[in-house]
């Protein structure tokens, strides 16, 4: 890489944003895999669109308009699903539609023009501000220290919710927590992908890590280092080629797991053979 694009202030919040993006990333994506909530992580993504825009309407910043749309909608759906007696796709489809078309109405009524729109659906280089490498970076410290406090609570909900229950009587409320985190996450995220693209970023680094093992925490680890290596990949090869870079990022994941998937392939038919 040419040392002289490092001058570029936008560069560098790149680079820290890919950092906090992997990390974050990581370990939220682990335990939405785990669970298998990657729908219910859909639903989030795109319900969090109508905070954007009543942000917009209302002349706040999208993203906390988002992360606020984002917690209401993960607790609304564990309400609904739990309390309600709700299937939980249901739940998620309601909100999903909900949230998009909240959006748009907002959207649409806002007077003028809304230019940086495209960088929420999409990502974009060139607005990661600093105020949102900040955000991720102490999102990134909230879930390295919630994950490694309570690792072995979470570690029971991901896989055996009916055990977690006889270890720990607070199941319901790490839930709720866990989830609003989640939610969290994916808003914050959003400046690196966009909405249509950054549940990608939470589900593809896992299932490369899974590809190599299925240990828990060793899967939180190489998920934060194959995310660190598809975004900042992308983000190099966006800034390089002109394209978009939540597209890129994705595209160069789905390399990367496409590549991890062949190289575990031939280690097995290695094994195999010399057995």
């Amino acid at each position: 890489m040419d040392q002289s694009i490092f001058q570029y202030d936008f560069i560098v919040r790149a680079i820290l944003g890919a950092l906090f993006a992997s990390i974050t990333a990581g370990l939220a994506g682990t335990y939405i895999v785990s669970r298998r909530m990657v729908f219910l992580s859909g639903g989030i993504t795109h319900a969090s669109f109508g905070g954007i825009g009543i942000g917009y309407f209302a002349g706040i910043n999208p993203v906390i308009g988002a992360a606020v749309f984002g917690i209401l909608s993960a607790l609304g759906v564990e309400y609904l699903s739990g309390r309600q007696k709700i299937r939980e796709d249901s739940a998620i489809g309601i909100l999903w539609a909900f949230g998009m078309a909240i959006g748009i109405i907002f959207i649409y009524l806002t007077p003028g023009y809304s230019p940086n729109l495209m960088s929420y659906l999409f990502g974009s280089i060139l607005t990661v501000s600093d105020a949102d490498i900040i955000a991720l970076g102490v999102m990134s410290i909230i879930l390295i220290l919630y994950f490694l406090i309570f690792y072995r609570t979470i570690l029971y909900i991901s896989f055996d919710e009916s055990y977690a229950r006889t270890y720990s009587s607070y199941v319901d409320i790490f839930k709720y927590v866990t989830t609003s985190l989640m939610a969290l996450t994916i808003v914050l995220n959003i400046r690196m992908a966009g909405v249509v693209l950054v549940l990608s970023l939470l589900t593809i680094p896992p299932n490369i890590a899974m590809i190599f093992t299925r240990v828990y925490f060793k899967v939180v680890v190489w998920s934060v280092l194959a995310g660190f290596l598809g975004t900042s990949a992308g983000y190099t090869i966006s800034y390089f080629a002109g394209i978009p870079v939540g597209a890129t990022i994705i595209f160069t994941l789905v390399i990367i797991w496409v590549v991890a998937k062949g190289i575990n392939q031939l280690l097995l038919r290695y094994k195999r053979i010399n057995r």
